[in-house]
């Protein structure tokens, strides 16, 4: 394994430096993919709801699974529709490895950002200290609920020199263009613009809007192009670059950080918030493959957003639970729980029942361990994930069996719960 450290070099003439990158030197080829193969599956093979495809389809990637996971932008605390997504991403790579397959996840970190930078103005400190303290809390809240570390977590600010040569190859292939230093994505040069969402057009304008696009930039030629580099404003972290002394759109650094770390142009699965099907995962799609001329992803996986007080949680809403606060009340375990009994597609409103019972729930558990044999819990829940991730199907048959005298070890940490 190779540790890769990065810096940054900020405007102040300090510089922020992390090892954050934790991966193998070697990228994945064709060749690699095909020199061994995974056993064959009793269950056949998995069934994952495919977001472009807009419907169940089979799952099937070779021996090493390439996965992208949108990560966090660092300017608070890890609340519970974070780990709702990570814990579903999660438990798909403990099932892909309990199929034989490896699987390498990178998860982002988006270190410049108008959110971050906003309120690293109204706290006082540097956007790198606060992206390095809030990104240090979310990984001691992964940690505390049981994740596999991520492949590699990079941050963007260390991808700036593949940005811009991405945003290079953009202008040069006629799919992007340039106005007062602003790089913008010219939509109409990409015909499948729309086929990761599915949304029609008036749709796409309303979300953009709502989302950060600025429908009625005078500069864009079309009220859904989008920012691929931007000038930056006093005070702002800036880079040079041929257009401007700016940074970088947040579509971009995704789909930057992607190719770069897994190393290929098509990955098996991208995932995140649903709330980031469009415009993120659209215009990441649309970048990635006008650039390469390859598909970028092959299934595009999206958790189904968390709610409270009829609202999705968020933090411009302000209607958080963080995990912090509740770690300080519930084992870490529970809190596991609690998310999975809901279906990763399907949104869930928090409640005040959900803990209590979550932790009741995971005593049954605990007080099943040196009980008979747990095969059939086992082969239940690998049934079950192998249903398009129906985690709450799980739930239900561990916690069956263990209320029957069955010891659900096994079964339990397919689902990234270790009772023992």
């Amino acid at each position: 394994m190779t540790v890769w450290v990065t810096c940054t070099v900020r405007t102040d003439g300090g510089s922020f430096c992390s090892r954050l990158h934790h991966r193998y030197a070697a990228t994945v080829s064709d060749a690699d993919q095909s020199s061994t193969s995974v056993p064959a599956d009793p269950n056949g093979p998995m069934q994952l709801f495919d977001t472009a495809a807009g419907k169940l389809v089979p799952f099937e990637p070779g021996p090493v699974v390439l996965m992208y996971t949108c990560g966090i932008t660092p300017y608070d605390a890890t609340h519970l529709g974070h780990a709702a997504a990570y814990i579903g991403y999660d438990v798909l790579q403990r099932r892909l490895r309990d199929r034989g397959h490896e699987t390498r996840c990178v998860r982002n970190v988006t270190d410049v950002d108008d959110d971050l930078l906003r309120k690293a103005r109204e706290v006082g400190m540097h956007y790198l200290d606060l992206a390095a303290a809030e990104t240090a809390r979310f990984d001691d809240d992964m940690v505390a609920l049981g994740m596999i570390p991520s492949w590699s977590e990079p941050r963007a600010t260390s991808a700036i020199a593949e940005i811009r040569s991405m945003n290079s190859t953009l202008i040069e292939k006629g799919h992007a263009y340039e106005v007062d230093g602003w790089v913008y994505f010219d939509v109409t040069t990409y015909e499948k613009f729309g086929s990761v969402s599915g949304y029609d057009h008036d749709t796409m304008l309303t979300l953009h809007n709502e989302r950060g696009g600025n429908n009625e930039d005078p500069r864009k030629r079309n009220p859904l192009d989008f920012v691929l580099w931007q000038p930056s404003t006093p005070g702002e972290p800036e880079w040079e670059s041929l257009w401007s002394a700016g940074r970088p759109g947040w579509h971009i650094e995704c789909s930057a950080l992607a190719l770069r770390e897994l190393g290929v142009n098509t990955i098996d699965l991208h995932g995140g918030g649903s709330d980031l099907i469009f415009p993120h995962h659209e215009c990441e799609a649309a970048q990635s493959e006008a650039a390469t001329g390859e598909p970028f992803v092959r299934h595009w996986m999206h958790q189904a957003m968390v709610r409270m007080d009829g609202e999705k949680m968020s933090k411009s809403l302000g209607n958080l639970v963080f995990v912090s606060e509740l770690r300080k009340e519930y084992d870490t375990r529970a809190i596991r729980l609690g998310v999975l009994t809901n279906h990763y597609r399907t949104e869930w409103e928090w409640h005040d029942d959900l803990m209590p019972n979550a932790q009741a729930m995971l005593d049954r558990w605990l007080a099943s361990v040196g009980g008979s044999d747990g095969t059939d819990a086992l082969n239940q829940v690998r049934a079950a994930l192998d249903d398009d991730l129906d985690t709450p199907s799980a739930v239900v048959a561990i916690d069956a069996a263990a209320s029957a005298g069955v010891d659900v070890t096994d079964a339990a940490a397919l689902l990234g719960v270790r009772l023992s």
